[in-house]
């Protein structure tokens, strides 16, 4: 008699998100966005298991601060050397690389672990 039993991890199928950014406020949306990106949307999250959507993103610079974080925040990325950190004004960075803005948001926003330079790669911004 053969063994009938498949073994490994089920076949996840992951559905696609699309969101539109025009007017939307960064943390919010960024919110939402891991969210889908973590599986919790599903009624069959298990947290052992990555079943997150793939987001899709448009219009990303067309987003929004409230109040006057565009003058007043400032975005720090480090290149982990000594004095390797580099400061960006939000005002500088909408005008270069408005997608930034989000997936900085959106990246301290999913679980510090294993799981989550996966989940970010599936993290789509199309301007």
């Amino acid at each position: 008699m053969p063994w009938n039993k498949k073994a490994g991890m089920p076949k996840i199928v992951r559905e696609t998100h699309e969101i539109d950014a025009t007017g939307k406020v960064v943390g919010r949306l960024a919110t939402h966005i891991a969210t889908l990106l973590v599986g919790k949307h599903r009624a069959t999250h298990v947290p052992h298991i990555d079943s997150g959507a793939i987001v899709k993103v448009s219009n990303v610079d067309k987003i929004e601060f409230t109040g006057r974080k565009w003058e007043q925040k400032v975005h720090y990325r480090s290149s982990n050397r000594p004095s390797g950190i580099t400061a960006t004004k939000m005002s500088v960075l909408r005008e270069k690389n408005p997608g930034e803005i989000l997936r900085h948001a959106v990246k301290y926003m999913l679980p510090k672990n294993r799981t989550q330079a996966d989940r970010l790669k599936r993290l789509i911004i199309v301007k």
